[in-house]
């Protein structure tokens, strides 16, 4: 139908005339309530927006030469990280002659790992960034 007669009819049934695809020959117009419809989509994207999860990095940090209960006390916390559905990056920092003796960092992130095993698991190999040795663990049964 002409343009004319598509505005009249809208006009009469009290509602808007909205231009749906504008490239096709010829252009596709459709007869509603705009404000309903930009009200329903708003929507849409809330429900999607809420069903969201965000995935959180939370970093625990270690040294090569940790004492136990500094140990423990921070795998507490990597354990609650991952209870809590969040991811957890585990670091260990050295300093200065501690660089020469890489495999005590490595030997508690593996000590570590072993011990979160049944909550994480670890993403990838432990990576080393400058002084830092760091690896990610990903929670395994999430919520």
């Amino acid at each position: 139908m002409t343009l004319a007669e598509a505005r009249a009819l809208a006009a009469e049934k009290l509602l808007d005339l909205v231009e749906i695809a504008p490239t096709a020959k010829p252009p596709v117009c459709k007869v509603m309530d705009y404000g309903k419809y930009l009200f329903q989509q708003k929507k849409k994207a809330n429900e999607a927006k809420k069903k969201q999860k965000v995935i959180v990095v939370k970093e625990v940090q270690f040294r090569p030469r940790i004492d136990e209960h500094d140990f423990n006390f921070k795998r507490n916390h990597v354990l609650r990280f991952l209870e809590d559905g969040d991811k957890v990056k585990a670091t260990v920092r050295f300093r200065g002659r501690e660089m020469a003796h890489q495999e005590l960092g490595r030997a508690v992130l593996d000590r570590l790992l072993a011990e979160v095993k049944d909550k994480g698991a670890a993403e990838g190999m432990p990576t080393l960034q400058g002084n830092r040795m760091a690896i990610i663990i990903g929670p395994v049964g999430q919520k």
